[in-house]
């Protein structure tokens, strides 16, 4: 049985985290695939929307699997190809930050440590009222992994993303919400067929509008106000030219809903 099971639907890949008896703790296996899935997703012109969720409704994913650490299978490597290593399974977080796609952890349950990054790497994050999130890292001595400095100071703030760190608190859905972690908290009965909603409306929008959006938010979040104006200005240009932009104009016009070709 996969770990990671990828479907296709009305333009969205859904992308599950497959081993709910472990929490979808991530073993290696698990993030290899994570990361085909993704690569694909980001290169194919059939998908315009990403959602990640675990399988079953106790965890969106519990972090790494301590048990397979503890194994100590990287003993005979040296440091050097172990920070390779790991450096090479945390592209996942890349990718779905930075692919030119919209993306949306849908968080259903616990997600703590590596699941945790994973989830903020996304650029969305749909939460059921169940939900508990942990850095966790702390808990089993480690520093921490997959981008969470990166995503988490920014959306908490510095002071409340360290208070997370050296605490490992868990935060309830109620915590999540107020602290701006969560774009939506939905029960949990409605949150996979919301968020999937939501992902198809987004898939059927103007997707080389997305692309261009994700390029300014990445200048934005990591320049200079002159270079978010200076993309900002280059990229209106650009997707003033496409197909997709002329149809909504058409559309606005004619007073319909427009139909968007991706072009």
């Amino acid at each position: 049985m996969s770990h990671v099971i990828k479907t296709v639907e009305d333009g969205v890949m859904k992308i599950v985290l497959n081993r709910a008896e472990a929490m979808n703790a991530l073993t290696r296996e698990m993030m290899s695939g994570l990361d085909e899935a993704l690569e694909e997703a980001a290169a194919s012109r059939d998908v315009g929307c990403v959602v990640v969720r675990g399988a079953g409704d106790k965890a969106f994913c519990a972090g790494g699997d301590v048990k397979s650490m503890a194994a100590g299978r990287d003993n005979e490597k040296t440091y050097e190809d172990k920070v390779h290593d790991i450096r090479e399974r945390m592209r996942v977080s890349e990718l779905l930050h930075e692919m030119g796609k919209p993306t949306i952890a849908m968080v259903n349950g616990v997600a703590a440590g590596a699941g945790l990054s994973i989830a903020l790497a996304a650029d969305m994050r749909f939460v059921g009222r169940s939900a508990r999130m942990t850095t966790a890292f702390a808990k089993v001595g480690f520093s921490g992994d997959f981008g969470s400095h990166y995503f988490l100071h920014k959306l908490v703030g510095t002071a409340k993303a360290r208070e997370l760190y050296f605490t490992a608190e868990i935060l309830g859905s109620e915590q999540i919400e107020k602290l701006g972690l969560a774009n939506r908290v939905i029960d949990d009965a409605s949150l996979d067929s919301e968020t999937m909603t939501f992902a198809r409306k987004l898939a059927a929008g103007p997707r080389v509008a997305w692309w261009h959006v994700k390029k300014n938010m990445k200048v934005a979040e990591e320049g200079t106000l002159a270079a978010a104006l200076d993309s900002e200005a280059a990229r209106m240009i650009r997707t003033g030219e496409t197909e997709d932009h002329k149809e909504a104009a058409r559309a606005f016009v004619e007073k319909r809903a427009p139909v968007f070709k991706g072009r």
